[in-house]
């Protein structure tokens, strides 16, 4: 199992503390100290397990769009996207909760055109008004004449969104695009002609489940 790079700190921090406090409770032989230790145990495990980072395989190709976030469709809606969409556009939005992959994908090939970080507020990402005023990165990607935006939202606890794109690179298909911590929303704008295959309610695996088809140019 590999980690996110992002996370490497707070497992090494998290393993560290639990490692002292077993250390400790072994010194002074108390049952206290043994259960926090166990505690703080469960709790290093569980820090690791927030930041595993597996590898991912599945459809690929230019018209198929594939999830950029573990999680759940929550919205499937039409809206306005002026920044790099320039008009109306499909949207699907995803959640992740504490216990998804929290490794962002980018969900076709292409080029980087755009990346814009707005501050803003820690509303529950899963509503619809989050979109607007939450925290949030957005990467524009132009694939094939086609143009694909990606955000990244923050939530009630999530207080870091993590993004590696640079304006004008290449990204392929699937490549890690970066990551958001502890809970959060993904979106994904698409053109008016594109097909969405995705449903409310539907569990998505970053870089393995397809959500869209784009049209072709």
């Amino acid at each position: 199992m590999s980690f996110a790079r992002e996370g490497l700190v707070f497992i090494a921090i998290a393993a560290l503390i639990a490692a002292g406090t077993f250390a400790l409770a072994l010194n002074r032989r108390s049952w206290p100290l043994w259960l926090l230790a166990f505690l703080l145990t469960l709790i290093s495990l569980w820090v690791a397990y927030f930041f595993r980072d597996p590898e991912r395989s599945g459809p690929r190709g230019e018209r198929v769009v594939i999830a950029p976030a573990d999680g759940k469709v929550v919205l499937i809606q039409e809206v306005d996207e002026p920044a790099f969409m320039g008009g109306r556009t499909k949207r699907v939005s995803i959640f992740m909760n504490v216990f998804n992959v929290h490794v962002n994908r980018y969900p076709v090939s292409g080029t980087v055109r755009y990346v814009k970080y707005n501050p803003g507020k820690f509303l529950n990402a899963a509503v619809e008004k989050s979109s607007l005023e939450n925290e949030q990165m957005s990467v524009g990607i132009e694939s094939g004449g086609v143009r694909v935006l990606v955000r990244q939202i923050a939530g009630l606890i999530a207080r870091r969104i993590v993004t590696y794109s640079k304006e004008g690179e290449q990204v392929e298909q699937a490549q890690r695009m970066g990551l958001i911590r502890f809970g959060s929303r993904v979106d994904v704008f698409l053109p008016l002609d594109a097909v969405v295959t995705a449903k409310i309610g539907d569990m998505t695996v970053a870089g393995t489940s397809v959500i869209a088809e784009l049209p072709t140019r």
